[in-house]
This record gives structure tokens, sequence and C-alpha cells, in this order.
């Protein structure tokens, strides 16, 4: 086995848009009527995966589900006219943010010593809890073997799961045996806390986890009324390192004492609020970046634009790796339309350490397969949604097109 960390990144759909339908998603509430661009936001997240894939790190994606949503609308028993703010669930295309679409555990971790994954339930949000029936059936093609992978039933959703945004692990190398932390929350002022620790720790049981290598941490209410809904907008782990704002936990002492009892060779980066606030934090996404392993040994931070853009952030970045610090280098990408929808670079990937022979290859990037993908999205994603569109039947019938048309391309029929 040939054990490595692949980013399994979605792929924007062509129904793209800015429905503002995602409470406590401070970015998503801002654009809510925007006129979005599904084209250019497929063909940036393209560009990343490009991106990673020149920088040595394995890519692998999962495509856009079936919108609009024509079962949903009708278990609900609503008419696209009447009921707007369905028709716009219905639409979504956030299942684009794959690391909501399951928490998983690497083999090394876990008793049976396979990889196991559960689809995040997303109960939380109306537009979301519809996701997980197909995402689930992608993850069942992609990881299909059963000597190297398990692939559970979603938690029931009495307990909300948001899935990998919330989970992360630190490990001396991604085939040895981590340390696996899950964060929930409990409350966040005006909006919810999305992930319950009965979740998080029913993931773990079933999972197989050993209990003296698992640790449960609560995240800071006020990081969740800042807009932090999901944990990876305020910390992100890798390998050894954990890269984390200062309010990210609600009792961050008592946090890194428990890792550092679990996992001693931690190498902590915080950052103060002095330096950058936790508003400018969630602006920015700086911790909704990507932390990798680059093939020389290096640790990489890919982060949004926005970063770059920011005098705070960007001052701050900027003494980090000019330190002695774990992380030296400093990657931006443009994930802009993502971004506006409350999105960075680490939304949209989900981490799985697999060896890439057991996986299925049709859900692996290559440079071939990136320009076949492109010219798909060139060709087929509209160009613009404005959101009194949704529920247009001829622009329906554009965005049922255009996915049919990149599982054709994928051969990937099996999704249709």
């Amino acid at each position: 086995m040939r054990l490595t960390e692949i980013n399994f990144d979605g792929i924007v759909g062509p129904s793209h848009n800015y429905a503002g339908l995602s409470l406590g998603n401070l970015a998503a509430t801002a654009h809510s009527g925007d006129v979005s661009h599904p084209r250019a936001a497929a063909l940036q997240g393209l560009a990343k995966m490009r991106h990673n894939l020149a920088l040595g790190l394995a890519q692998g994606f999962l495509l856009p589900l079936p919108r609009p949503n024509g079962e949903y609308l009708a278990r609900l028993g609503a008419e696209p006219a009447t009921a707007r703010g369905l028709t716009a669930a219905a639409w979504s295309a956030s299942a684009m943010w794959t690391a909501n679409a399951a928490t998983v555990s690497p083999a090394p971790d876990t008793a049976d010593q396979r990889c196991h994954l559960t689809p995040a339930n997303l109960v939380t949000m109306p537009h979301r809890a519809q996701e997980w029936p197909d995402t689930a059936r992608q993850l069942a093609l992609a990881f299909a073997d059963p000597a190297h992978f398990i692939l559970h039933p979603p938690i029931p959703p009495s307990f909300g799961d948001e899935g990998a945004a919330n989970h992360m692990r630190l490990c001396d190398g991604h085939a040895q045996a981590g340390v696996e932390i899950f964060v929930y929350g409990r409350a966040g002022g005006p909006f919810p806390a999305r992930q319950h620790e009965q979740a998080s720790r029913a993931v773990a049981r079933l999972h197989g986890l050993d209990p003296r290598r698992t640790l449960f941490i609560e995240q800071n209410p006020a990081a969740i009324a800042a807009g932090a809904f999901h944990n990876d907008v305020v910390a992100v782990a890798n390998a050894r390192v954990l890269f984390t704002h200062a309010e990210a936990f609600a009792e961050p002492d008592r946090a890194y004492l428990a890792i550092r009892e679990a996992f001693p060779q931690l190498e902590l980066v915080e950052v103060p609020s002095s330096a950058v606030s936790l508003a400018e934090a969630v602006r920015t996404y700086l911790f909704n970046a990507q932390l990798v392993t680059l093939p020389d040994g290096e640790t990489g931070l890919i982060v949004p634009m926005e970063c770059i853009e920011s005098a705070a952030v960007s001052a701050w970045l900027a003494r980090m790796t000019d330190g002695n610090g774990p992380i030296r280098r400093v990657l931006p990408v443009d994930v802009r339309q993502s971004m506006a929808n409350g999105g960075g670079p680490a939304c949209l990937r989900l981490r799985v350490v697999a060896d890439p022979a057991v996986v299925d290859p049709r859900f692996l990037l290559n440079e071939a397969k990136a320009a076949l993908i492109e010219g798909v999205i060139a060709r087929t994603w509209p160009e613009q949604i404005d959101p009194a569109d949704i529920g247009n039947e001829t622009l329906a019938a554009d965005v049922i097109a255009a996915r049919y048309a990149l599982l054709d391309a994928l051969d990937l029929h099996e999704l249709g």
C-alpha cells in the first residue's frame, strides 16, 4: 500500500447561484441576490486543482449533484412559482464544498485498518440536507473496494453532522497512525451550532478509532457568532502542524494541552487576535486554507487571494514565513466565486488518505482529464445566473444538460 493524501475537490455545478440560504455564513448572506457566474466559478475551482497538481499533490474530484432536484420539491409538494425558497434550495450547488461531504478516518487510525467514510447528514440547513444520498452514491463508486474502504450511512438526523469541516488529523506521516480531533459547537449567539458533539462521538465509534488518540473539543461560541459556521473557518491541521486563530476554541489552553498529551510532536501556529481579528480571519478565510505537505517535505498554505489583499493578514503571513516556524510557503489561489458564497480553498476539498491504485481512476485528476473537464465547462456551463431566473424551465434544462455532458465525458453514467 502506498498511502498518500488525496484532495477530492468538488467541481462547481452549473446551477451555482447566490440565494443566501445559509444562516450564519456571512459571505453567503451578504451576496444574496447577486448575479453568479457558474462557468467562471467552475473554471476557478478547476484552476485550483491544476495548481495543486503542479505542486506535485495528488488530486481527485467529485461531480456536481443532480440539480434542480425535482424529487426534493415533489416530496414537499412545492411548486417553483410559489415556493421560491424551496425552489432555490432545490437548485443549490452547495455540494461543491466537499469538506462537508463526509468525515474520513484513514486506515492507520482504525481498528480494522481500512479507511472509513461517513457521509455528513447536513441536517441543520434544508438546502444541504438533501445532498447526502447523491454524495454517498459517488463515494460508493470512488471507494468501492471493500478490502480498503468502509462506507457508513450518515448519522441519524437528530444529531447534526457537517463532515470533515469540523475534523482535523495530526500525524508524523499520512501513512502512520494519527490523532483525530473532532470539533463541535454548542451555541453561536444568533446562529446555529451545526456540528453536534454526539454526532462526532458516533462517527468516532463507527470508525473504530482508538479513544486514546481521539479528541473532542468545543468550538468557541464567539467564533460561531462571528461567522465561523464550521471549525475550518478558524483552524486547520496537517501532519504535525495545527494552524489556528487564538479564538477558535472555547478553552484554547485546555485544548492545546489535551492535543499535546495525545500528540507530543505538535507544532502549534496560533495567530493572535491582535495581529488578525476574528472578523478579518472570517472575512478573508485565512484558516479555510489548504495546509499541505509538499513533495520536498515543506509545509505550504494554499490561501485565497483575499488573504494577500488584506493588510493585516498579508503582514502576518510575511512574518510567519520569514521566521523559523513550520509553515514555509504561502500559495494564493483565486476562488472568488466560491468565496462570495462562503467557501474558501479548504471548503472545496475532502481529504482522503489512501493508495491511489485502489481508488476508481475516473475520480482522479491528471492534466489530460483537467483539459477535458475544462472543455465541457466552457461549452455548457451557464455564464451567469440571476436569482430571479431560478425556477426557469429553459435554464433548468440547460443546467441538467451541462451536468450530463460532464458525466458523459468522464464515463460516469452511473451517476445519471
